[in-house]
């Protein structure tokens, strides 16, 4: 069945709002579910909602008329947080849409996952790359709550995508999310040689992999993944086909991940994270780069 009308959780937030965008350009109704008073002047309707109560989040998708959800309202890092609440706002939260949307019969949905799902950048022990470019199959080895809460998100859907009838279920592992400005400020204004690295933001560096996602790529593919169509729970890497630092990736390779093997070659400044099942399952392919600022 086509998709009409769609619901974004957390769209007051930086890329919930660019994803309420994303579908109103492309002609979809949409709905801000979401926390406190309204944010955003970009969608249909607004429903101010408590995402860890089960209640209110069933009865906000059910009133919202929706066709599929894509669920952006969780913490975004754990910095300004306790651990335990870090937790439990992401998988409690995900655990209630994914309720909602296979008991309302929703077309799709889809979660935010994160490339903290491997364990990178908050958990102190250096990021656990096996092989090179990373894909989807790759282990993940989370330590901190955030990256747990993560992880568990994604098991989680796996349970509900095994469910008769269950709708299609997304999980996009996104890196550091930025627009112009930031990108600008990070990389195109920085020094992003091997020397600069080593005292660049680590959101930035190793720990993910030098691995980033302007925020309109971050729009479309939440969109492609809730237009798609197969069965039960996927993860898709979310990230731009390029990384975030001015040497290749090959260099990059040999400087910080030694002991990885690598199973294809890795030509100019290409990702370190492959991409290809989004493109082959979602047809998403990532359109901006820093280098273009």
């Amino acid at each position: 069945m086509p998709l009409e009308r769609i619901a974004v959780t957390g769209g007051n937030g930086k890329i919930g709002e660019a994803i309420l965008a994303e579908f109103a350009e492309h002609g979809y109704e949409t709905v801000n579910i979401a926390r406190g008073k309204r944010r955003e002047d970009v969608s249909d309707e607004f429903r101010s909602t408590d995402l860890l109560d089960a209640g209110e989040t069933y009865g906000s998708i059910a009133r919202s008329d929706a066709d599929a959800v894509v669920h952006m309202g969780t913490i975004p890092g754990p910095t300004n947080h306790p651990g335990f609440r870090t937790y439990e706002s992401n998988v409690m939260s995900a655990y209630h849409v994914l309720e909602a949307g296979h008991e309302l019969g929703l077309e799709s949905v889809v979660l935010p996952s994160s490339i903290n799902a491997m364990g990178a950048a908050y958990q102190g022990a250096p990021t656990d790359v096996r092989y090179l470019p990373v894909d989807e199959d790759h282990p993940l080895t989370p330590r901190d709550p955030y990256a747990t809460s993560k992880h568990t998100m994604e098991v989680t859907a796996d349970g509900f995508g095994r469910l008769p009838d269950a709708p299609t279920i997304s999980s996009l592992r996104y890196p550091w999310v930025a627009t112009d400005d930031e990108l600008r400020e990070e990389f195109a204004e920085a020094d992003r040689s091997l020397a600069g690295l080593e005292d660049a933001w680590h959101h930035t560096t190793r720990d993910v992999v030098f691995s980033y996602l302007h925020i309109d790529d971050a729009a479309s593919i939440a969109r492609l993944a809730a237009e798609g169509e197969f069965d039960g729970h996927e993860t898709f890497w979310a990230v731009a086909t390029d990384t975030s630092a001015d040497v290749s990736s090959e260099r990059l390779a040999e400087e910080y991940f030694p002991d990885a093997s690598i199973e294809s070659p890795l030509e100019g400044h290409e990702t370190l994270i492959s991409v290809d099942k989004a493109e082959e399952r979602l047809g998403w392919t990532p359109e901006r780069s820093w280098r273009e600022l």
